[in-house]
């Protein structure tokens, strides 16, 4: 075999191992973009890397299936939600006490679900990696309980809080995001909405019988006379 075909087939095999290697990675980043959703593309902007973001998150999961994630058993997930259930009827009177009761839940769950809570930012990328599509709204609720403590956030601001808390929470119990029913399914934000779209209806009614009688009320100017039909003789 002369040298140069022992070159083309030695370049042939680095070529082909090449293009293996890129499927593989590209494989891999579609995997990762797919179950890490916008928490992947936050790493990539805040590395300026779509490589250290594959290799970050993919340390995330290995270090996620070292720990001992379970389950709750179904008593402990009845008595979580029977919790965040009074929270939320405690919120119509003191919602920054039920916003940090929310809170302190939430982190709860976590604890019992096997998630080490000693250290928030390890917290926040363990939780990324079966709960990405809800880390978002524990953030924002986190910033808003914040604003609480140092008492600037409004009733709005903690009726917000309570349902991004409320989004990481039915994640953790194993309840849809976007679930309706069951004690943890209702809440300040339902209630307030349903309340003031059934005002609004009410308010509509009582404005179209307002026009009907405003209607009804008005004088005829010229009032149109019947025709007085003369029989033919």
């Amino acid at each position: 075999m002369s040298t140069g075909t022992i070159v083309a087939i030695i370049v042939a095999v680095v070529v082909i191992a090449a293009l293996v290697i890129g499927l593989m990675a590209a494989m891999r980043r579609r995997r990762l973009q797919q179950r890490f959703g916008p928490e992947y593309d936050r790493l990539a902007g805040e590395h300026d890397s779509k490589l250290k973001a594959d290799a970050e998150l993919s340390g995330r999961e290995r270090r996620v299936h070292s720990l001992d994630i379970r389950p709750l058993t179904p008593s402990a997930r009845a008595n979580y939600a029977g919790q965040w259930a009074a929270l939320q009827e405690r919120f119509v009177d003191t919602p920054a006490e039920a916003v940090a009761g929310s809170q302190v839940l939430v982190v709860a769950v976590m604890t019992e679900r096997g998630y080490p809570a000693e250290h928030r930012d390890q917290m926040l990328a363990d939780l990324s990696v079966e709960h990405a599509s809800t880390l978002d709204h524990y953030r924002a609720a986190e910033e808003i309980s914040k604003g609480a403590a140092d008492g600037t956030a409004s009733t709005e601001d903690l009726r917000q809080a309570m349902i991004h808390y409320r989004a990481l929470f039915r994640d953790l119990l194993g309840e849809p995001a976007n679930a309706e029913d069951g004690s943890a399914a209702t809440g300040p934000a339902q209630d307030d909405l349903a309340a003031r779209d059934d005002l609004a209806a009410r308010d509509d009614l009582a404005a179209r019988e307002d026009e009907d009688l405003a209607v009804d009320d008005e004088p005829v100017g010229d009032e149109q006379q019947p025709v007085q039909r003369t029989p033919r003789s």
